[in-house]
């Protein structure tokens, strides 16, 4: 994502999700809590335009993602979005679902590592975004519903069957994906889908304790390493292998990269610039 902006400037209000900075670690909240933060047309085009709009600031070093009330997210909002597109034609049912698949890619793309805190229901498009995620903190109460074919959609929505099978290998994401059944925190982590299982209501705190981490260490290595794996997902290995080295030239030129040469001289903890 470019951090070259043009005339519009900083958004200072959300309408349709709160967000926090704190010294590098951005945090936003879907704030829905009485309709478990189901999804509505605003939710998700402030969410498209806030994550460019954090990748060009520069100051966001990590992003933790979460929900208030009793859940995480339980998807797309049955009455104010699936009512709605059942009267669009199709051009604008495909500006919709390209709006969705574009926070899929802002979450993907974006120049710092996305922490999603998760607890309680994570369902439908809520499951997706905390698959776009870098890290899934859940606590036990998680559960996570691709539930796309029980509306009578394809399981891959959002991206969702490209980056299932990498996460939890192409059997598991079969079987979650065509037949929408939920998945308890205790097997989302056996097959993959959980970073970190954490104790009850323990999830917010470690995904902020994670990307405080995250945000006082070396933000530019951080940053390469997100796009590495994104990039080479599709790619052979003498392309990613050609890509790394590139990548590693360019970094050796950082001033984090001599910076952690002069600490390890003066037995010191390095003072990470993220330059």
């Amino acid at each position: 994502m470019s951090p070259f902006t043009g005339s519009a400037s900083r958004t200072e209000a959300w309408r349709h999700l709160r967000l926090t900075l704190d010294d590098g670690v951005a945090t936003i909240t879907l704030s829905r809590p009485a309709k478990l933060n189901a999804l509505t047309f605003g939710a998700y085009a402030d969410l498209r335009d806030l994550l460019p709009e954090l990748a060009r600031d520069g100051s966001v070093r990590a992003l933790v993602l979460g929900g208030a009330g009793r859940g995480f997210c339980s998807g797309g909002d049955v009455d104010d979005i699936i009512g709605a597109t059942l009267a669009m034609d199709t051009g604008r049912l495909l500006d919709f679902n390209r709006m969705t698949g574009q926070v899929v890619r802002a979450l993907r793309e974006c120049p710092f590592p996305v922490i999603a805190a998760v607890h309680g229901v994570a369902a439908g498009a809520g499951a997706v975004l905390a698959l776009a995620a870098d890290f899934r903190i859940a606590d036990p109460t998680a559960r996570f519903a691709f539930l796309f074919t029980q509306v009578g959609l394809s399981g891959g929505d959002m991206g969702a069957a490209y980056l299932l099978p990498r996460v939890v290998g192409l059997g598991h994401a079969t079987r979650l994906l065509m037949l929408g059944e939920p998945v308890k925190a205790e097997e989302a982590e056996r097959i993959g889908l959980i970073s970190t299982l954490t104790e009850e209501g323990q999830a917010p705190a470690a995904a902020q304790a994670l990307a405080r981490r995250l945000a006082d260490g070396p933000a530019l290595a951080h940053a390469q390493t997100k796009a590495l794996l994104t990039a080479e997902l599709d790619m052979p290995l003498s392309a990613a292998i050609e890509l790394d080295a590139a990548t590693q030239a360019l970094l050796m030129h950082s001033a984090d990269y001599a910076e952690f040469h002069a600490a390890f001289t003066a037995k010191r903890r390095p003072a990470w610039r993220g330059r």
